[in-house]
Parts: C-alpha cells; sequence; structure tokens
C-alpha cells in the first residue's frame, strides 16, 4: 500500500466509522460462528496499525504480521510484543501446524498470487482451524482507493469460493456485509468515474456523519452470519481445510 494510506490508517483507525463499526461487527460473527476453543492461538497477518488486535485478544493469545515497517512497529507497541515481518504468500518461518484461528481481514486481494497464500495460511492452522477472511466486493466498483492500496482485484463471491477451494479449503459459508450503505457507496464510485473526480481520500467525514455511518453499519453486527445480506462493499467468511463435503453457499 502506499505510504499516505499507513498513515491514515495510523490517524484514524481508532476514530473512523469503517474501523469502528466492522471491529464490532467481526468480534460478533466470530462469537457466533468461530467455535474457538477457550484461549485459542490466533494470528493475524497484515495487521496494519494493529487496530484489530484488541478484538482479537478477546478470543485467545495473539500474533500477527505486518511487513510494512512503520505500521509494524505502532502495532508491535499496541500488541505489546514484536510482530513478524514473513510476507505472503510464503509466509517464511511461521509456524505450521500452529493456529486455531488465522484472521485475513482485507488482505488477500493485496496478493498477486492468492491461491498460493491460501494454502500457506492453510498449512499453519491446527486440525479443526480456520481462517477468517474479509475481501472488498464487485470488481466493477474498482476505483482510485483500490490503486493507493495496491489491489489485484476486486471479488465475488463465486470468484473467492473458487480460489478458497483451488487452496484446499472450504468456506462454511459466504457473506457480504457492508451492505447498508451499499447504496451510497456504489453511487459515490459511480458519480467519481463519470465526472472524473475518483478520490482515493478515505479521512472521516464530518463528526454528524460519521457518527450516523458508524452507527447504520454497526447494525450488521447482528445480521452478518445469521441472514442473507443483500449487496455490500464487502465478502466475509470463515474457510477451513476441505474434508469432502461442500458446505458453501
Amino acid at each position: 500500500m502506499d505510504r499516505i494510506v499507513y498513515d491514515r490508517m495510523a490517524a484514524h483507525d481508532s476514530t473512523h466509522w469503517w474501523y469502528t463499526a466492522r471491529r464490532d461487527i467481526l468480534a460478533d460473527y466470530l462469537a457466533r460462528e468461530g467455535n474457538l476453543p477457550a484461549n485459542a492461538r490466533i494470528l493475524e497477518i497484515g495487521c496494519g496499525t494493529g487496530h484489530n488486535l484488541p478484538m482479537l485478544a478477546a478470543f485467545g493469545t495473539i500474533d500477527a504480521i505486518e511487513i510494512d515497517p512503520a505500521a509494524r512497529a505502532i502495532a508491535s507497541e499496541r500488541l505489546g510484543k514484536p510482530v513478524s515481518a514473513a510476507p505472503l504468500p510464503v509466509l517464511p518461518g511461521v509456524e505450521r501446524g500452529a493456529y486455531d484461528l488465522i484472521a485475513v481481514l482485507d488482505v488477500v486481494e493485496h496478493i498477486e498470487d492468492d491461491v498460493a497464500a491460501l494454502k500457506a495460511m492453510g498449512a499453519c492452522l491446527k486440525p479443526g482451524g480456520k481462517i477468517l477472511i474479509t475481501v472488498p466486493a464487485h470488481q466493477w466498483m474498482w476505483s482510485a482507493h483500490d490503486v493507493v492500496n495496491h489491489h489485484h482485484r476486486r471479488y465475488s463471491k463465486p470468484s473467492l469460493r473458487k480460489a478458497i477451494r483451488a487452496a484446499g479449503l472450504e468456506p462454511a459459508k459466504l457473506s457480504y456485509f457492508n451492505s447498508l450503505l451499499f447504496p451510497l457507496a456504489a453511487a459515490a464510485r459511480l458519480a467519481g468515474r463519470l465526472t472524473g473526480r475518483d478520490d482515493s481520500d478515505d479521512s472521516p467525514p464530518p463528526p454528524v456523519v460519521n457518527a450516523l455511518f458508524e452507527a447504520i453499519f454497526r447494525l450488521e453486527r447482528h445480521l452478518v452470519g445469521r441472514v442473507p445480506l443483500s449487496p455490500g462493499v464487502s465478502i466475509i467468511t470463515l474457510a477451513s481445510p476441505a474434508t469432502g463435503g461442500s458446505t458453501a453457499r
């Protein structure tokens, strides 16, 4: 990602509506769908500034990986121990067969060989372990945001399912989220394209709007994984090593 993306993350990850509401959604989703053992061993890959680490720590003991040096330093301070720099798709030096949960939250789209990356993650799971995956949805929503974040693709449900299965994994379910605000996001992307004002700036909106968007997005914590949501900005799934039968939907 461009340096400015990490700088904005460090400045806004505690206040921006997208970060704050998403953490609550992910926490509720994991509590309902994760079926994690007590004191699970968890690895977050691509942890950025470490803003998800306290949320994940509620489910177990945390290790983390971040390749950007400045973001890694912030994450290490938040985690209270060094964060690794092992890159995808190989994850050199990362213990195999060690983790109950691996979290890759808006990370897989950054990796050119997403199948190889998912295979390496699968090799790091304990028996019964899972990978929590979120990715941006809808290739037609490609914008300057994707360019500055160095994305290789946005996903559809079928394309994400295909990559996961090619890696020898199986998604338990694939769900859209950030659906309630999707019409606004889609309109903004299309307007930017039509006017030639496609802007990568993801700084928070004015406080009143930020609070409103946070409240709307946070409502989805009651829905994700429980009921099918209409198309959203993102897709979420939990993937496990395939055992033969298909459970994806």
